[in-house]
């Protein structure tokens, strides 16, 4: 099955491909890799998801964040490739969740995003190295910050 009739086949809604916040591309390609700059937890509406785990929101809200962030990479990876089925694995994600001090669950938010991609791109495809790392800022103050370099057919 492809990744976009497996996208489609989870009835998933993607947020609009989000604007650069400041003086960067979303994405760069080199050598078949696509580097894509941290997303945000972005919703359909155009907003975006705020909080600090750990004082506003819960581990199930973050993963939600996660999640949305996931398909914000999702939007982009579209816009800039014209198709999911341009990606042909995820190679690497960088996940930060803005928490209180001590926030020991930053793994189990990010998984949000990483079994969103396993569905997207197959379990082979979809889950691949990672970091999921606490702070105690992210900009716009949203909950999580994702960016991610994937395998492309450019």
């Amino acid at each position: 099955m492809s990744n976009e009739a497996r996208f489609e086949s989870l009835g998933l809604e993607l947020p609009p491909a989000p604007k650069p916040a400041g003086v960067y591309k979303p994405v760069v390609v080199v050598n078949g890799m696509a580097y894509l700059s941290g997303h945000g937890p972005l919703l359909p509406n155009k907003t975006l998801i705020t909080g600090r785990l750990g004082l506003d929101l819960d581990v199930e809200a973050g993963y939600d964040a996660a999640r949305q962030t996931g398909l914000a990479m999702l939007a982009t990876l579209r816009s800039h490739f014209g198709s999911l089925d341009k990606v042909k694995r995820v190679v690497k994600l960088l996940g930060l969740v803005q928490c209180v001090d001590g926030f020991p669950d930053s793994p189990s938010v990010i998984n949000g995003c990483s079994e969103l991609f396993g569905s997207v791109f197959g379990e082979d495809h979809g889950i691949g190295a990672r970091s999921a790392i606490g702070t105690n800022s992210l900009p716009g103050k949203i909950a999580v910050e994702i960016e991610g370099i994937f395998e492309v057919d450019a």
